[in-house]
């Protein structure tokens, strides 16, 4: 059962806190990480990326010059795709880049990225992370007590606490999301990984 130190706002180590073996400490399975981000990313895709192929191209209908005796090569229509203003060949239409995952791979994949990041030394547990009015410099001072000097994901309890979300939100390579929209793409995504302790009880009750 891995015990990580729990630290306050300060900075300081206010005690500790020992985590499920289940979700914590479990085998990495790398196959199933990659499985589930490139869906992820194929998901984020709109698919509505459309060009004109040559049918579709208006003019060109009428043959550019006879087929023999002019010495020039032999042309059917203006809107090939070789020449200018032509119809892209194989020309990319609307499509789904959908690909679905089932919840047993899913859950894999999540246990996997957070024991990744214990492994990893990249999780930091937070007894409380309190703000009375909207201060960027608060969080930075917060970041910056804890070490952290990279990109780093802040998870929440709640989805409500709009005071540090607004007050993280202008700090470059800094994210919060509240940790019942959690997704193993955010959490590969950056080098530390914050979270409050009670968003880690919910992790426990949900995974384990």
């Amino acid at each position: 059962m891995p015990t990580l130190n729990l630290y306050n706002m300060e900075g300081q180590v206010c005690g500790d806190i020992a985590l499920c073996d289940k979700v914590f400490a479990a085998e990495v399975n790398k196959t199933v990480l990659h499985t589930v981000v490139r869906a992820y990313l194929l998901n984020q895709r709109q698919g509505t990326q459309s060009t004109l192929t040559r049918s579709e191209v208006s003019g060109g209908g009428r043959k550019p010059w006879r087929q023999k005796g002019t010495g020039r090569a032999r042309q059917g229509s203006i809107r090939a795709p070789q020449w200018i203003h032509g119809g892209v060949t194989f020309a990319p239409k609307p499509r789904s880049y959908r690909v679905s995952i089932n919840k047993k791979v899913k859950k894999i994949a999540m246990i996997s990225a957070l024991s990744s990041k214990v492994a990893a030394g990249e999780l930091i547990v937070v007894d409380n992370i309190a703000l009375e009015e909207y201060r960027t410099k608060k969080m930075i001072s917060l970041l910056a007590a804890l070490g952290v000097d990279r990109k780093a994901l802040i998870v929440l309890p709640e989805a409500d606490n709009k005071m540090i979300v607004k007050s993280a939100a202008n700090i470059p390579g800094v994210a919060t999301a509240p940790v019942n929209a959690l997704n193993v793409y955010d959490i590969l995504k950056y080098d530390k990984f914050i979270i409050v302790k009670d968003a880690v009880a919910k992790i426990e009750e949900v995974y384990a």
